[in-house]
């Protein structure tokens, strides 16, 4: 098994760090184990039991985010300081985002797939968000005055399990959401990225029936979880329907202008 879960992190080793269950269901589409609760626990010990010994680095898995608050920043001198001023100078960007047609957001149904979003919609200045639940009002209100505020249309693109679930999440979020952006001019439109019925057939997705004590109108026969998506096949899924609303001569465009100011403030940093 564990030889198994080394190729798998050497296969996504641009994705790292991946979540125990993303590496489950790619183990799974590897035919490597059985889709059963005692395969995944005796999994996730195993792996554990390799992190402690060094076997698998400990960057290599995410692991649920722990609540914390950092210390202020702090320095061990002037020129330790002006180190971290010039670095902030090489990370200078613009607004991405800028000029395009439309804004766009990028959310979620778990936490745990929010770094991988992340890294997917950084390129183009977008930011990911996790719309896990039923209940988060206050993010939700938050989309709509972030959409408000934006002062042209918003599209979010989302990914959710293809499960019953999945589906009155998205669209009570969508629901919730447009409706509270109510300012004159806003305009507000979700999309669905994945999963979809298709993105199951075609990428062979492992699937399990629907619990049959959730009585709610879904589309499918049966389940997916968005994690069963490889990792390569998610980011190519999130790229394709973000590059479907950018204009790329605009892009290009704001990557130069970028480039120039970042130019521009370096030298004002430099001594003379």
């Amino acid at each position: 098994m564990l030889a198994a879960v080394d190729t798998v992190l050497d296969r996504y080793r641009q994705h790292l760090p991946v979540s125990l269950r993303k590496l489950w269901y790619v183990l799974l589409s590897d035919r490597v184990m059985a889709k059963t609760e005692r395969d995944y626990k005796r999994m996730c010990e195993y792996v554990g039991m390799a992190r402690r010994s060094g076997r698998i680095p400990w960057e290599a898995i995410r692991d649920a985010p722990q609540t914390a608050v950092d210390a202020p920043p702090s320095f061990t001198g002037p020129a330790d300081f002006w180190a971290a001023v010039a670095e902030a100078a090489d990370d200078y960007r613009v607004d991405r985002q800028a000029g395009q047609p439309v804004r766009l957001e990028l959310w979620c149904e778990t936490a745990g797939m929010v770094p991988q979003l992340a890294r997917a919609g950084a390129e183009f200045g977008i930011a990911c968000f996790s719309g896990g639940g039923f209940d988060g009002l206050a993010g939700k209100h938050d989309a709509a005055l972030r959409a408000v505020e934006g002062g042209r249309k918003t599209v979010v693109l989302h990914l959710g399990d293809y499960d019953p679930s999945g589906e009155h999440l998205f669209n009570a979020l969508a629901e919730d959401v447009i409706a509270f952006a109510h300012a004159p001019g806003a305009e507000v439109e979700f999309e669905r990225v994945a999963v979809t019925a298709e993105q199951v057939t075609i990428y062979n997705l492992p699937t399990a029936p629907p619990k049959t004590t959730d009585r709610r109108s879904f589309s499918g026969t049966a389940t997916t979880q968005a994690e069963a998506l490889p990792p390569g096949i998610l980011a190519a899924i999130v790229r394709q329907a973000v590059e479907a609303h950018r204009d790329p001569l605009v892009h290009q465009r704001t990557l130069e202008r970028e480039e120039i100011e970042r130019q521009a403030v370096r030298e004002r940093l430099e001594p003379g």
